[in-house]
């Protein structure tokens, strides 16, 4: 998804929902002082990760999106309008930068880093239309791991909703084997 459009949120509660260990890229890839880590480091760790039986990842970066995608089965993609996803993001922005929240390894939102030419809201407009076009080549390229496209946050919450009420419903019921609430959804996106 695009920057803003609440992918650590969704991967938090499918990591709550399915009992996947879900993994903050921001974490792996930002050292305290907002040092980024080296790229090489970068792909190790997410190998490292894609390695595991089993995971979720909020975001994959260009320089090692090769990694996840060789054992990916499933993207959820995020691709809302950008007014909605830059509110999002200039809210979540000036609330961590009033309440001085903990991020990426212990950084914090600045108001140096949010007038410098690498802030996030800058970022936002750097890379929306090219998430936009990655999101779209996925979702047409029958090669690519199936992907569920919201172009709606409603859609999604309700989705995600359904998904927590089926696998609460399966749990109560019996003890199978970890359930996966996305299966039932068998077209390449999903749009309102």
């Amino acid at each position: 998804g695009v920057t803003g459009s609440g992918k650590t949120v969704l991967a938090a509660r499918l990591a709550e929902i399915t009992g996947i260990e879900w993994h903050s890229v921001d974490d792996l890839t930002w050292e305290p002082g907002w040092v980024e880590v080296p790229s090489d480091e970068q792909r190790r760790r997410i190998q490292q990760i894609c390695h595991t039986p089993e995971w979720i990842l909020d975001t994959a970066y260009g320089k090692w999106l090769d990694l996840p995608l060789r054992h990916t089965q499933l993207i959820i993609a995020l691709d809302y309008p950008r007014w909605f996803s830059l509110q999002r993001l200039v809210r979540r922005t000036m609330t961590r930068l009033f309440d001085r929240q903990l991020i990426c390894n212990g950084n914090r939102e600045s108001l140096r880093g949010l007038f410098s030419r690498d802030a996030i809201i800058v970022w936002h407009f750097r890379s929306f239309n090219r998430k936009r076009q990655r999101i779209l080549q996925w979702c047409n390229d029958p090669a690519a791991p199936h992907v569920l496209r919201f172009t709606s946050f409603s859609v999604a919450r309700t989705v995600v909703r359904a998904a927590r009420l089926s696998v609460r419903a399966n749990r109560s019921l019996s003890s199978p084997p970890r359930q996966r609430p996305f299966s039932q959804y068998p077209s390449r996106f999903i749009q309102p």
